[in-house]
């Protein structure tokens, strides 16, 4: 099957993500996913809260927490956050180039993060013995920014997968639609993270 629809300056139109109906109904599907993305991360947020005092005399978050390398990883997300932006306003520009260039600005960005996470956690388990079974703060830490964490992943995978497969399509109104709605589930983790910064680590901080 074939899903040539290229665009070009004369006959692009102007919102080429929603001007099918495919295009629609993926802006639709994902808005109902990120939906119930939400209740489950509010759920997390919801434990961690009621958990993170509880330390069983082990390591508490004002003793483990840096804000120096969180407030890295924060604008690293933000800023990747910017850069998908600027991704999707040359798509609507029908300049696939700067397009794909922007996005593989927002990838490394991303990597940058995770390593910053796993460097982090790699550094709480050896310097605190701090692990995802040391506590009942310990498992719920772990579970929320990991699950954060595996969002983020799955969110480079998804755009690395975008780029390759259309690497020598351009841009259509078959693919168009794929581009936003990654770039919108980028805004959603990003969003996320945010929280995070301010409930587990800020408020980790100032108790």
């Amino acid at each position: 099957m074939s899903h040539d629809h290229s665009l070009n300056p004369e006959t692009m139109p102007q919102d080429p993500e929603k001007a099918t109906l495919e295009g629609k109904n993926k802006f639709m599907g994902l808005w109902f996913f990120l939906g119930g993305e939400a209740v489950l991360f509010a759920s997390l947020f919801g434990t961690y809260l009621a958990l993170r005092n509880s330390t069983a005399d082990g390591p508490a978050s004002d003793e483990i927490f840096g804000l120096g390398l969180v407030f890295v990883m924060t604008m690293l997300l933000l800023t990747s956050s910017l850069t998908s932006v600027y991704a999707m306003y040359h798509m609507k520009n029908n300049d696939y180039s700067k397009m794909v260039l922007w996005l593989g600005i927002t990838a490394l960005l991303g990597v940058g993060f995770l390593a910053c996470e796993i460097y982090e956690f790699a550094h709480y388990i050896t310097e605190y013995g701090f692990t995802f079974r040391s506590s009942a703060f310990g498992s719920a830490f772990y579970t929320l920014v990991g699950f954060h964490g595996g969002h983020v992943l799955f969110g480079l995978c998804w755009v690395i997968s975008l780029l390759i497969r259309n690497a020598k399509r351009g841009l259509n109104l078959y693919n168009a639609p794929k581009f936003n709605t990654f770039s919108l589930y980028w805004h959603f983790i990003d969003v996320i993270w945010v929280f995070i910064f301010t409930v587990v680590y800020l408020m980790g901080k100032v108790g």
